[in-house]
């Protein structure tokens, strides 16, 4: 029997229309053998202006339910996500050659790992791309070092959470996306990093689409006063799931590592 990939992908209807370069990009990826990959797609919401942009295609599953955001949406899909990993992939962005490979073999050679992600460039509407100073270096991320980065960096990760690929386990453990208007994604990059050590790849992974009627380009998401409260509520968990020195390599054990109060 194949061994799986799960990819999670929440759309609305803005989004649907790029689901099928979305699914070409999914499609030119190339696992190893034994390796398939099982798509499930949840609509944020129940209308019917989703379903005609779902790609024909055996291989993937595609769910309706309430509206309640991203977050609510990928939590959703964790019910057909019957594989070992889950890559997020955002319905709008595609996928670089080779990403589900990279991931998959860096995980699979640490069981040590928890997570893995890859350098993403913004893809603007002219086709262009561009890049983000400051990415690590390629290898592990020890714990508590995106928390560092973010607290230390106008809350900016130097790792982007729409690239993150990780054990199924380890995500239904933390409870899968925070239940935010936004910054749900990051929230759990942060709660991974509190438990487990990640790992970077230099190797581009996405390409961010950049879109007017994108989620983040709204002005909502940049509401100073509802980002300090996302913020500070993000940075509260991570910080409480570092303080139970829970590590998610000893399950059951408590690990004497823990990530300092302020890192400023």
């Amino acid at each position: 029997m194949c061994r799986r990939v799960v990819i999670v992908t929440a759309v609305h209807a803005p989004s649907a229309p790029f689901l099928p370069d979305a699914h070409a990009s999914l499609c030119a990826q190339v696992l190893p053998d034994g390796w398939t990959w099982h798509w499930v797609i949840q609509q944020d919401g129940e209308s019917d202006a989703v379903r005609p942009y779902v790609p024909d295609d055996p291989r993937i599953t595609f769910r309706q339910g309430r509206r309640g955001g991203p977050g609510v949406a990928r939590t959703l899909a964790l019910a057909h996500a019957d594989g070992e990993y889950v890559k997020v992939f955002d319905a709008d962005d595609r996928l670089a050659p080779g990403t589900l490979a990279r991931d998959l073999a860096a995980l699979e050679a640490d069981p040590g790992l928890g997570w893995a992600t890859s350098r993403a460039l913004d893809l603007l509407p002219d086709g262009t791309t561009v890049g983000f100073p400051g990415d690590p270096d390629e290898g592990p991320l020890e714990r508590g070092a995106v928390l560092g980065f973010w607290a230390a960096n106008d809350y900016r990760a130097q790792v982007h959470p729409a690239t993150l690929f990780v054990r199924r386990d380890l995500l239904l453990a933390l409870g899968g996306w925070m239940a935010l208007p936004a910054s749900e994604d990051t929230g759990l990059l942060l709660a991974l990093d509190a438990v487990s050590p990640g790992w970077f790849t230099r190797e581009v992974g996405l390409y961010y689409r950049k879109w007017d009627g994108q989620v983040t380009g709204q002005a909502s998401h940049v509401d100073p006063v509802e980002r300090r409260a996302r913020m500070a509520v993000v940075e509260a968990r991570a910080r409480a799931l570092a303080g139970l020195g829970w590590d998610s390599r000893r399950p059951g054990r408590p690990s004497a590592a823990r990530v300092p109060h302020q890192v400023r």
